[in-house]
C-alpha cells in the first residue's frame, strides 16, 4: 500500500482539512482514495455479512495517518500502553482496497467517483505530525567522511550501539512544500535518508521481531544549518538549532509489503537513492550499504523505553547524500531558489524549495 497525508482548501474554513488516503491507480491514472470517504460509503451500501467476510469495521473510520496507527492501543490508569499485540491497524485498509478493487471491476465509474485526481489536493508529510522522531547515524561511509573533515577517525564506539539524536517533531514539512532556513545560517545543507514510521507500541523489542513494528517507510531529508551545528557541536552537545528549524517527510508511506522484492536483510531493501539540486545530480547511494539494519534501530531505540505508533526513525545520510561530505564542508551550500529533489526507488520523489 501507498498512503498519503493531504489537504483541500475549504471556502470559509480556517484552513487546509488533513485527510488519509491510499494511491490507486485507475485506467492508468494515479488518483488518491480517501480512506474515511470509502469506509462510510461501505458502511451504508455493503451489507453487514460481506463487511463481516471482509473483515471491515463498522466503525468510525480514520480521519489521519495518526488515527489510523492509534486504533491498536488504549492507555491503561498507570500510564502505560493497552497493548493489543496481535492487532494490525492497516488490516482494515487492506480490506478496504479489496473492496475499492473488486468495485473497479463491477462497477468502474463508482470506483472512479470515489477517488480524488492527485492534482486537485496539495500532499502533506505522510504524518505530518509524529510523536517523536529519532534520527540515527547508521551508513558507516557518511559517519567516516564527516570526522576525517575534522582530522579523527570512526569512533570505536559507532561499531557498538547504533546512536541517535531527537530531531524537532512539531517541524515536519511535506513535499513541495517552502524551506526555510535559519535567519542566522549562511550554510543550508540537505541530508538524503529514508526513515520508518512506527505502527504499534513495543519495549525493548528484539530485532528478529522488529519487522511487525514498522507501519511503513518514506524518505526523509534532516535539514541542517551546518555553522549553527558546527559551533554548538563544540560545546559538546547537539545538534539543536543547526538541525531545529525543519525535516521533510514524504511523500508517501510505503508498506513493507511493497518493498518485499527488493529486501536483502531485516529492514534492508536493494533501493538507489539520489538528490538532485537544480536538476543537477549530487548524491547517489543505496540503502543496503547502511551499517544498522532498521530493526536494528527500532531494538536500540526501544531499548529501556516505550516506542508509541507514529514515531520516526530515520537512517542517517547516506554516503554521498549532502553537501557536507561533496565539498568538504567548504560549500558552496544551498542559497535561496534552489530546488532539492531527494528519489528513491520504490519510495518516489520528495521536492522542496528553499526560501
Amino acid at each position: 500500500m501507498k498512503l498519503v497525508s493531504y489537504t483541500v482548501d475549504l471556502p470559509g474554513t480556517f484552513g487546509p482539512q488533513g485527510k488519509l488516503a491510499a494511491l490507486v491507480t485507475l485506467g492508468g491514472e494515479q488518483r488518491l482514495l480517501p480512506l474515511a470517504a470509502l469506509s462510510n460509503w461501505a458502511i451504508h451500501n455493503v451489507a453487514p455479512d460481506e463487511l463481516r467476510d471482509r473483515s471491515i469495521a463498522a466503525f468510525a473510520p480514520p480521519v489521519t495517518m495518526l488515527d489510523l496507527l492509534d486504533r491498536g492501543y488504549g492507555v491503561t490508569i498507570e500510564g502505560q500502553p493497552d497493548l493489543m499485540p496481535d492487532f494490525d491497524p492497516l488490516a482494515d485498509v487492506r480490506a478496504l482496497l479489496g473492496l475499492h478493487a473488486d468495485l473497479s471491476a463491477s462497477d468502474p465509474t463508482l470506483a472512479r467517483q470515489l477517488t480524488i485526481a492527485s492534482g486537485m489536493v496539495r500532499l502533506l508529510a505522510p504524518l505530518p505530525r509524529p510523536r517523536s522522531v529519532r534520527d540515527f547515524y547508521a551508513f558507516e561511509q557518511h559517519v567516516r567522511t564527516a570526522r576525517a573533515q575534522r582530522g579523527q577517525e570512526v569512533a570505536a564506539e559507532w561499531y557498538e550501539i547504533p546512536v541517535f539524536y531527537f530531531s524537532n517533531h512539531n517541524a515536519i514539512i511535506g513535499p513541495e512544500q517552502p524551506v526555510h532556513g535559519p535567519i542566522d545560517s549562511d550554510e543550508l545543507d540537505y541530508e538524503l535518508e529514508i526513515a520508518c514510521v512506527i505502527a504499534r507500541p513495543g519495549r525493548d523489542i528484539a530485532p528478529e521481531d522488529a519487522a511487525s513494528f514498522i507501519a511503513g517507510y518514506t524518505i526523509m531529508n534532516d535539514w541542517s544549518a551546518r555553522d549553527l551545528q558546527r559551533r554548538e557541536m563544540r560545546v559538546g552537545l547537539g545538534p539543536a538549532k543547526g538541525k531545529d528549524f525543519a525535516t521533510s517527510l514524504g511523500p508517501m508511506l510505503v508498506t513493507p509489503d511493497e518493498l518485499e522484492s527488493r529486501k536483502v536483510g531485516d529492514g534492508i531493501y536493494d533501493l538507489a537513492m539520489t538528490a538532485r539540486v537544480n536538476g543537477e545530480e549530487r548524491s547517489r547511494g543505496n540503502l543496503k550499504d547502511i551499517h544498522y539494519s532498521f530493526a536494528q534501530l527500532i531494538a536500540q531505540a526501544s531499548r529501556d523505553a516505550w516506542l508509541y505508533p507514529g514515531d520516526v526513525i530515520g537512517s542517517g545520510t547516506v554516503g554521498t547524500g549532502c553537501l557536507l561530505e561533496l565539498t568538504a564542508g567548504k560549500g558552496p551550500y544551498l542559497q535561496s531558489g534552489d530546488q532539492v529533489e531527494l528519489e528513491v526507488e520504490c519510495l518516489g520523489t520528495l521536492r522542496n524549495q528553499v526560501t
